[in-house]
């Protein structure tokens, strides 16, 4: 029993050392699935500051099939980095054991006014080249996610999270993104991902978050894929 929890450990290390150093979302989806899911699929999705994955990641995925999904992830993160502007951040997020995804971050600055929920004409562009790489990445699904600072009220930070998600899903739909393929919803002030006290961390906390994740097609070729072998 010694040596099992001496291996686990071990093993858990390993993980967090690999994606701590600039491991591709191939190699971590391989690992994940070989040495053993949910354990190190947690570790490495609490690294990644992961705050929109929540439930909604498609089938539990790893080994082979995983990797198909990861190197797949990785052309995609390198597309929408040479399109969207440098304020937004592309990542690539894993949780439970599951296929891996990614997450783009948009502050809420490069996409509305102050405590407005229209997309600003100087977004329109980003948000174009946005829906033009999921129209050429078309097995994946998307969940945009409304956040704010803990400035003002609960409730009106809370319906202008979702106003700004909402916002961004029907300008998607506009430019042609199927809306089988998107779901929004808002987190107001709950999901920080910097501290409130200063203006630096309340202007992280004021954005949107659009996970794309694996459709269950793509879950379903990336097994079929691994297992011929190619």
């Amino acid at each position: 029993m010694k040596s099992l929890k001496i291996f686990s450990m071990l093993f858990l290390c390993g993980i967090f050392i690999l994606s701590g150093c600039g491991m591709n979302n191939t190699a971590k989806g391989t690992a994940i699935g070989v040495g053993g899911g949910a354990a190190a699929g947690a570790g490495i999705g609490k690294i990644a500051g992961n705050t929109a994955l929540g439930a909604v990641i498609g089938a539990a995925i790893g080994g082979a099939a995983g990797a198909v999904i990861g190197k797949k992830m990785d052309k995609q993160k390198r597309e929408l980095e040479q399109v969207l502007p440098e304020e937004a951040t592309v990542e690539v997020v894993e949780e439970e054991g599951q296929a891996p995804a990614l997450k783009v971050t948009f502050d809420s600055g490069i996409l509305f006014a102050t405590n407005s929920s229209t997309v600003s004409d100087a977004s329109k562009l980003a948000l174009r080249n946005f829906a033009n790489n999921l129209d050429g990445n078309p097995d994946t699904d998307v969940k945009i996610v409304g956040h704010t600072d803990n400035t003002g009220k609960v409730d009106y930070n809370q319906t202008l999270s979702e106003k700004r998600a909402k916002s961004v899903y029907d300008y998607l739909l506009e430019q042609g993104v199927n809306s089988r393929r998107m779901i929004y919803e808002g987190k107001g002030i709950h999901q920080p991902v910097a501290g409130n006290d200063t203006v630096e961390g309340r202007a992280r906390n004021r954005r949107v978050e659009i996970m794309i994740m694996a459709s269950d097609k793509m879950v379903r070729d990336a097994h079929k894929e691994a297992g011929s072998g190619q």
